[in-house]
């Protein structure tokens, strides 16, 4: 047994204690409270974290393991063996799990690569953190992503290549509903799947206990995945006041992913990203700052979503969209929740994980400093556990 002694302690619901006791038992969470609440058991490794901060593991909805986040990573995962997208992936998840993420979900690798990643991390082959994926996501023929997706230009072919990824067992099936910034000749706020399209291959995943998301930038195509019974949007640069509305009514999560396009900007083509990426960052990024303000204020369900893969958007710096999200109005509980619970919701795993609570794995994110005080302290990494097991 662990007892974790003497630091705050932020257990994922909302509720924060200065002072902190938190006692896990093989890989799970038996008791947490303030210093006199909790029995402590007679024999156990003691764990002193004065000055640090100890809360959940953090989960982010939308990463790509398979992408090397340089400038180019849909041309380099194309082009590169997918033994060398493996080696790439394994990495990936490593670096991600010391970063003091414990669950992700994967939407999109290469000829799921992402699948046997997943697979890998459960046996214990691999270290990474707990681990949903998405094989191939849906496009249109030529659509944005076709150099990874599964192409259809009907109902029947949408309904098809969602029960190709069912069989080859996805855990999510992702849909693309607009176009996007990474994929030459396509304008991000132009519609692609149609409302026929998508609901099909929505009718089928579900059917199959998975639940489905969608890339989805423009304000049309977005209306047409929630009309379609889509769980959650992917970006959502161009929301609107309806298309917010709408969110509600069905309870459609948000995964903003704010830090892609701010990566693509800080870096710029100067860094080699290519220019039809930086010009379409350019011209989106406020108003994907805006939307998620709107999104925010309007009460949608927001979590943690960054696109890790993509140029420059590091595996391991996730946290960073944190920052982003308080920067555009949220309060550092707020983003941690955000981190935490509601990513558990929208992920179906929040039996599991998502908050500290007894019963629950023991993934842990230790911190120097407070991150409620400022938010960037969620970045410095002391200590993560999985399992209930120190990462190495």
């Amino acid at each position: 047994m662990k007892v974790f002694q003497n630091m705050k302690l932020i257990d994922g619901t909302g509720k924060s204690w200065e002072q902190a006791v938190l006692v896990v038992e093989g890989d799970k969470v038996v008791a947490l409270g303030k210093p006199g609440e909790v029995t402590l058991p007679a024999k156990a490794e003691v764990i002193d974290l004065a000055g640090k901060t100890l809360l959940p593991g953090l989960i982010d909805a939308h990463v790509h393991l398979c992408f090397e986040p340089g400038p180019d990573p849909v041309t380099t995962l194309v082009a590169e063996s997918e033994a060398t997208t493996a080696l790439t992936a394994a990495r990936n998840a490593a670096v991600t799990l010391r970063s003091g993420v414990t669950t992700i979900r994967d939407l999109g690798g290469k000829n799921f690569i992402d699948l046997d990643i997943r697979d890998a991390i459960a046996k214990g082959k691999i270290p990474g953190p707990r681990m949903l994926a998405g094989g191939q996501f849906i496009c249109m023929t030529g659509g944005h992503g076709w150099q990874m997706g599964y192409e259809v230009d009907s109902p029947a072919e949408a309904r098809k290549a969602a029960r190709v990824q069912l069989k080859q067992g996805v855990d999510v099936v992702k849909i693309m509903a607009t176009g996007g910034v990474m994929t030459a000749g396509v304008e991000p706020g132009s519609p692609q799947l149609t409302e026929e399209e998508m609901r099909a291959a929505i009718i089928e995943a579900h059917k199959g206990g998975r639940k489905t998301a969608t890339h989805a930038q423009g304000t049309t195509g977005i209306q047409n995945a929630i009309r379609a019974g889509i769980d959650s949007v992917e970006h959502g640069i161009f929301l609107d006041e309806k298309t917010v509305e709408m969110m509600l009514e069905r309870d459609v999560y948000l995964s903003a992913t704010l830090v892609a396009p701010h990566w693509i900007v800080e870096y710029g083509r100067e860094a080699g990203i290519p220019d039809h990426a930086v010009a379409k960052s350019e011209m989106v990024m406020e108003h994907h700052f805006n939307s998620f303000e709107l999104a925010y204020r309007s009460g949608v369900k927001i979590v943690m979503g960054t696109d890790a893969g993509t140029p420059f958007n590091i595996h391991g710096k996730n946290s960073f969209e944190l920052k982003l999200m308080v920067d555009r109005g949220m309060s550092p509980m707020e983003a941690i929740i955000a981190a935490t619970k509601t990513g558990s919701e929208l992920l179906g795993v929040d039996k599991e994980v998502g908050t500290l609570e007894p019963g629950k794995k023991a993934d842990l994110l230790v911190v120097d400093g407070d991150p409620l005080k400022d938010i960037n302290n969620i970045a410095n990494v002391y200590q993560v556990y999985k399992d209930g097991i120190l990462v190495d």
